[in-house]
């Protein structure tokens, strides 16, 4: 494994099938009266958010905290940040406590990978969304997610997603979330399209591992998967599309889209859904639907990343079981 996770495109076929073997056994940790495992005791680890969330946030708490972690949660507003501190002078305080690990969510890209190579800290820096560039830990649960709902969860392991068919659908342009993804599933063998807006597609995309399609209809019958992305509008400061009705009417997956898709597929969403827009309520609430497994699945992902960071790469439960039967 790598000494920092900035980037899904820094991960190999086996960094990446390394953390989603790793994040099934984290998941049994789930099924248990204690969910807790004594891995990370006695480590450090801050949650450094520049940027508001929720689900993130909450999620790698809860993965610090299942794996015996000391968690500090430090939020831009209300503290030194907003007096117009640096992120030099921010990363030098959390040096000089002692912290192991950062997990950064900043507005601006790159903020994390200059945090892991800036020499500023000694500690292992894990990327929780940077501007409009990276999302990795999002893009492994997502391929998580789709490993174990594609192949099956024993059947999975060791495996990746050779020969799946992704559609990622919606605003491309400002999604850190798809950017890792297109990323990581072409680590893992995947076929990824990208279906939006001509408005929508990032400039030098041609570039990117997969193809490119402006009709939703037609990329359909032919994937495995299909991921509807939220449509950014605090990141927007133009007119992107005519209108909400518009964009739904071309865009938007509802239960007559979704009736086109092949029978095994499954509607995937990173959250946060809005309803009525690029999805309906009616496939947001359907079986098909994997938005709550996929926060699920986050935390054994994150809890599987810290592990391998600040752990080792041995079977993370073998060693639970060790110190447990002592």
């Amino acid at each position: 494994m790598l000494r920092h996770l900035i980037s899904a495109a820094d991960l190999t076929r086996d960094d990446a099938v390394l953390i989603l073997d790793t994040a099934e056994e984290m998941a049994r940790v789930a099924d248990r009266p204690i969910k807790k495992l004594p891995t990370l005791r006695g480590r450090t680890i801050v949650n450094l958010f520049f940027e508001d969330s929720t689900r993130t946030r909450i999620s790698f708490e809860a993965a610090e905290k299942r794996l015996s972690a000391d968690v500090i949660n430090f939020s831009a507003k209300g503290s030194s940040v907003s007096k117009g501190e640096s992120l030099k002078d921010t990363a030098q305080t959390l040096e000089a406590m002692g912290v192991d690990a950062v997990v950064i969510r900043h507005g601006a890209s790159g903020a994390p990978y200059r945090l892991a190579n800036s020499g500023w800290i000694d500690a292992a820096v894990v990327n929780a969304g940077d501007g409009t560039h990276q999302h990795p830990t999002q893009a492994l649960l997502d391929a998580f997610t789709m490993r174990r709902r594609l192949i099956g969860r024993d059947a999975g392991l060791g495996q990746d997603l050779s020969g799946k068919r992704i559609t990622i659908v919606g605003d491309v342009l400002h999604s850190r979330v798809a950017r890792s993804n297109v990323d990581l599933l072409h680590t893992l063998g995947a076929e990824v399209t990208l279906v939006a807006p001509p408005t929508l597609v990032p400039v030098g995309v041609d570039s990117w591992p997969c193809a490119i399609s402006y009709d939703l209809d037609s990329a359909l019958p032919k994937c495995d998967a299909v991921m509807m992305l939220r449509v950014q509008r605090e990141r927007m400061n133009a007119a992107f599309f005519p209108t909400e009705r518009e964009y739904s009417r071309r865009y938007g997956l509802d239960g007559d889209r979704m009736a086109k898709l092949p029978e095994h597929a499954i509607v995937m969403h990173p959250g946060p859904m809005v309803r009525g827009m690029e999805i309906t309520a009616e496939v947001a609430d359907s079986d098909r639907c994997t938005a709550v497994e996929q926060v699920a699945n986050g935390v054994s992902i994150r809890m599987a990343v810290l592990y391998l960071l600040l752990g080792g790469n041995e079977p993370a439960l073998t060693h639970a079981r060790t110190n447990e039967e002592k």
